[in-house]
């Protein structure tokens, strides 16, 4: 596969419930304390369900906090070359940009779309 899923992310009101709720439901090793500033949302916890990095199974994820204006989503994230010119053909193709291209603290470049029907999508520069 040309672009893979590297990261999933699930964006809420209360992301500190759902880091509860996933490290006992299945065992996922989250992390502690919220990264501050991360993907640009705030109370953002890493998850490493094999505790690795990178994982030796599946796939590495977080929870983020949204803001009042947001109700927050559940995405993924593909791999790209350039955030910004996949944005671009996004656009082209019916979707619609919602952030980025935006550089993530000691991370990758990444972007937000909505696809034509509405869906989150993430896309990292890798």
């Amino acid at each position: 596969m040309p672009h893979p899923v590297v990261h999933f992310e699930i964006v809420s009101k209360d992301p500190k419930a759902l880091n509860a709720f996933y490290r006992e439901a299945f065992g996922w090793n989250v992390a502690a304390q919220p990264v501050a500033g991360v993907n640009h949302v705030p109370d953002y916890y890493t998850v490493m369900p094999d505790g690795e990095m990178p994982p030796k199974a599946g796939i590495n994820g977080g929870f983020g906090g949204a803001t009042d204006e947001y109700g927050g989503h559940v995405t993924f994230y593909i791999a790209v070359e350039d955030v910004a010119a996949t944005l671009d053909a996004v656009e082209k193709l019916g979707g619609s940009r919602m952030m980025g291209p935006s550089q993530v603290p000691n991370g990758p470049v990444i972007g937000l779309f909505k696809d034509p029907q509405g869906h989150t999508i993430g896309l990292a520069q890798m």
